[in-house]
């Protein structure tokens, strides 16, 4: 027997028997009286901005001055308008400075402020990355992540994820660093 079989076959004699799971019926789900208002908390909580848009939703952006200055800006939602065609852009390197990014959520969690997002430049996800500032456009809301997650299909898609507010890390001092990996800033507008 090699080494490496020797090794994985002790690994596996020592693993620990099976746990049934924990009954988590008697936790019920947080919900909220104000679902809109929890969610702008939440937002705010975590580092981010909330819009509640009643107009129309070029007019709220052009609002924000991140938005109203970018030289270079993406936008993957129908009706904004942006001036970098993703779809022109082979190397993700390319987008090393882009200045704002609009991207749709299929929707908030009032719980925690996160936004779940499968509309991200497809080839060119990294565009939500390397933004320096990120606007999602949400819809629907939901109160907790129990709903979120009866709501998604794992596995769906290639690549979906949870946003919450602009990059952050308290790691450094036990200092807390806005935009230390990612976008500095974070804007959700919420749509009726």
């Amino acid at each position: 027997m090699a080494a490496r079989d020797e090794i994985l076959a002790k690994l596996r004699a020592a693993a620990a028997p099976a746990v049934e799971l924990p009954d988590l019926s008697r936790f019920a789900p947080v919900t909220y009286p104000d679902l809109r208002e929890r969610f702008a908390k939440s937002v705010i909580e975590v580092g981010g901005r909330c819009v509640f848009v009643a107009g129309s939703l070029q007019d709220e952006l052009a609002k924000i001055p991140e938005f109203a200055n970018a030289r270079r800006s993406v936008s993957l939602v129908p009706g904004v308008e942006g001036n970098v065609d993703l779809t022109a852009v082979s190397d993700p390197h390319e987008l090393n400075d882009i200045d704002f990014c609009v991207v749709p959520a299929e929707f908030g969690v009032a719980e925690n402020g996160a936004c779940w997002i499968t509309d991200h430049g497809r080839a060119n996800r990294a565009v939500c990355f390397l933004t320096q500032h990120l606007a999602i456009v949400v819809r629907d809301l939901v109160h907790n992540l129990h709903q979120a997650y009866e709501r998604i299909q794992m596995p769906g898609r290639g690549f979906a994820m949870f946003l919450s507010g602009p990059s952050k890390t308290a790691d450094i001092e036990q200092a807390l660093v806005i935009g230390a990996h990612g976008a500095r800033s974070c804007t959700v507008l919420v749509t009726s």
